[in-house]
């Protein structure tokens, strides 16, 4: 094959995360050359698995939701024909929140969840039903009119039992690193009924299975992916998007470019500060990204009676004031690490936890990282699992700058950027942008957080492209050649 044609795409996407995948899949089987290249040496972003002495952890994504019938995931996995191949199980109960006064599980059943609810809180009976129906009812575009509001905003209208609001809100701190008084409306209520109430859902033997899955059907609609590839450059000509640079494989021609990686890499690194102009540097320079993670990886001897149910995420809440607990994250005080959430994983022979963490620098978390360990172990061991330390052979931990290493985030951003209702569905970041031929796609839009959500996110960048392609290709077309299309038989 002639050079200049092997390293010629109709698209390139750069990050093979969720987001990068399922839009490959999708512009492949449309018949466009796509080419995914990857600076991880192996596909998922977040979502990979890793093997440590004879075990295997989920790095960071640990389960996902959406894909009850009709959920986005289950919609595009479906239509990917993976649903029945990646043999997905649901875990019930999803999620517990271990409170100081009460145990709220979040069941398969929305109506057993809904009772255990109001059985804690009577007083708030008839409001508990509303909301949860209120969230299963909507439609995306009433989510959209909350988007200038709070979840906070959004709880008052609904409850008054301060203790309720902050159970309730628990699992959103999170899952998206901010309190319900700083997160958006609309993510607090995505997060809920995505992850809450229809969450759960593992593919086969570790969630490196998804990627992998994807990578292969990717592969099998003719697409081709590169691992350990480092894009040094998007390449613009006269405001129009000309390929990509890599590292080792230099320039690679493409009509299309599809970013799957942190905004501030594409906009200030592979594009440059000349090329995207003014007002779309100082949107970037302002933005505030999320809180990472910190992660403890555990190894067992042996299955043992306190150890939980494998496959649900235990929450532990030590008090309710959830905007303190968040700080106390972000600053890391003396009170740090007082909250996480632990999985005994569907494998059972490894145990998952994670808390909310800030960046700080690569010396720093070298330095602290063994201590944050026994911390944790030590917590986990007084509140959920006693006898935990007599039972570990392997304990490991990813800090905020391991979450950097492996996927490039900005500061290690676990959700993208922090979705403050000023900061969401932000213009400069929507999926198409100034840069004729130059897409983004995944969390750094600005629009979605999750598994389920950059897979549709990447759905919907793909359908944005195949019907530009088609008008690009039908402008091309003489009048009589139209016609000819159009005529039938």
């Amino acid at each position: 094959m002639p050079e200049h044609h092997k390293n010629t795409y109709d698209a390139v996407i750069i990050g093979a995360g969720i987001g990068g995948l399922v839009c490959g899949c999708y512009l492949a089987k449309a018949g466009m050359k796509v080419l995914i290249v990857e600076q991880h040496y192996q596909p998922g972003g977040y979502c990979t698995s890793f093997k440590r002495k004879g075990f295997v952890f989920d790095a960071a994504a640990h389960s996902f939701g959406s894909c009850r019938e009709g959920g986005n995931m289950r919609m595009i996995l479906e239509s990917l024909d993976l649903y029945q191949k990646l043999k997905i199980k649901k875990f019930d109960p999803s999620d517990i929140i271990i409170a100081p006064d009460y145990k709220i599980t979040f069941w398969a059943d929305i109506h057993k969840t809904i009772q255990g609810l109001q059985d804690a809180f009577p007083n708030e009976a008839k409001k508990i039903e509303s909301f949860i129906q209120y969230l299963v009812t909507s439609k995306v575009i009433d989510f959209a009119a909350l988007r200038k509001k709070t979840f906070e905003d959004l709880l008052n209208q609904f409850f008054a039992d301060d203790k309720l609001k902050a159970i309730l809100s628990f699992p959103i701190l999170g899952n998206g690193a901010l309190p319900p008084s700083l997160i958006s409306a609309f993510t607090g209520s995505k997060i809920f009924t995505e992850f809450l109430l229809d969450g759960g859902y593992y593919p086969g033997d570790s969630i490196q299975t998804l990627p992998d899955a994807l990578s292969e059907r990717f592969r099998e609609f003719g697409g081709e992916l590169r691992l350990s590839s480092l894009v040094k450059k998007i390449k613009v000509t006269d405001s129009k998007v000309m390929g990509i640079v890599l590292e080792n494989d230099g320039f690679i021609r493409a009509k299309y470019v599809v970013s799957n990686c942190d905004a501030r890499q594409t906009f200030l690194k592979l594009l440059g500060r000349k090329i995207i102009g003014e007002d779309i540097k100082q949107k970037i320079d302002s933005m505030i990204p999320s809180l990472s993670i910190f992660v403890l990886y555990i190894g067992l001897d042996k299955h043992f009676a306190s150890l939980p149910n494998c496959g649900t995420n235990i929450w532990h809440l030590p008090h309710y004031n959830l905007e303190k607990m968040y700080f106390s994250a972000k600053n890391l005080d003396k009170n740090y690490l007082n909250y996480y959430m632990v999985r005994y994983s569907p494998d059972s022979k490894t145990i998952l936890g994670f808390v909310n963490a800030p960046f700080k620098t690569k010396r720093f978390w070298a330095d602290n990282k063994s201590k944050f360990m026994d911390i944790f172990v030590k917590k986990v061991e007084e509140y959920i699992i006693p006898d935990l330390s007599q039972h570990i052979i392997y304990k490991e931990a990813a800090t905020p700058y391991t979450m950097y290493r492996y996927t490039l985030n900005y500061k290690g951003a676990a959700y993208g950027w922090a979705t403050f209702p000023t900061q969401l569905f932000t213009p400069e970041l929507r999926q198409t942008t100034p840069i004729d031929g130059l897409f983004l796609t995944g969390h750094w839009t600005t629009q979605t957080q999750g598994i389920p959500g950059v897979a549709y996110v990447g759905y919907h960048t793909a359908e944005s492209i195949i019907k530009r392609s088609c008008k690009d290709r039908l402008s091309k077309l003489s009048d009589k050649s139209i016609e000819s299309l159009l005529q039938v038989p």
